[in-house]
This record gives structure tokens, sequence and C-alpha cells, in this order.
């Protein structure tokens, strides 16, 4: 793992690196499609929210923080758990700087916050065509389930 990588939780002066990097996210997922406003607005709904963290990965490299990677998650009620679940987004590391561990290091981060917050069981979503990041994925111990996931936009 990169020795000048930090991982901390987000703040406001985040906000751009943070659009930057959902825009690459979203410029390869077929169901989304990159939107600075609302990327942006999203952003600012999470940073601060009680049920949810925003995580960096931040290279101190230069001395200088550099945002290069991100995820997110939200406390959501599982009744089949019967408690707390962790609902993971966002994930994206910045192309130039992948396979160096940080995606691995904001996993790890993640599931601190749904240990803290005393989650049974985390998931997320990935594009089906995302085979480097299925990969990661599984790399890391996720697995894939029965489930599919159904949208109805709402605007």
């Amino acid at each position: 793992m990169p020795a000048t990588i930090h991982i901390r939780n987000a703040n406001s002066a985040d906000l751009v690196p943070m659009t930057d990097l959902l825009n690459s996210l979203f410029s390869i997922e077929k169901d989304f499609s990159a939107d600075g406003n609302r990327q942006m607005q999203g952003l600012r709904m999470l940073l601060g929210n009680p049920r949810a963290c925003i995580l960096v990965a931040e290279d101190m490299g230069e001395g200088v923080g550099e945002v290069v990677g991100m995820c997110t998650g939200q406390i959501v009620i599982s009744t089949a758990e019967g408690g707390p679940s962790i609902l993971v987004e966002d994930v994206v590391v910045r192309s130039d700087r992948q396979g160096e561990g940080i995606g691995t290091m904001l996993m790890k981060a993640v599931i601190q916050f749904a240990e803290e917050q005393r989650a049974t069981r985390l998931q997320l979503l990935a594009d089906c065509d995302n085979t480097p990041a299925l990969k990661f994925y599984n790399k890391i111990g996720w697995s894939k389930t029965s489930l599919i996931c159904l949208r109805k936009t709402n605007a």
C-alpha cells in the first residue's frame, strides 16, 4: 500500500475533485451519465449526513494533499438483517493510480464505518460490463448474489 496515501472523511474542499472522480466513473457506466451539477448536489447532501460517510484517498506525497480516490457508504435498515446495512457507492480511483492498493484501502475504511454502525451486511452495485471492477471486488472477498437490481426513475 502506498505510504503517502491517507484515507479520511471528505469535506467541502473535496467537492471538485470528487465530482471529477464521479465524472470518470459515470462515463463508463451504462445506467448513469456524468452531470457535474447533480454529482455536486448529491455530494453536498451526503456531507455531514450522520447516516452516511464519504471517504477520500488523499496522496500526501508532495506535501500537498491530492484526492486520488473515493467511496461512499450510507446506512439503510435491512428487514432481512433486522438492523443496519451499508449501501456502498461511488467506489472510484483515478485511472492513473489504479492497481496501487488505493481501492482496497477505501474498501477497508468503509467496512470500518460499517462496523462502527453495527451493520451486519454491506452491499454495492457494479456495472455488469465493468470487468476490472468485478475482478477487484472478487479479489477482496465480495461475492455475487442471486439478486438483480431494478430501477424506476421518478423525475
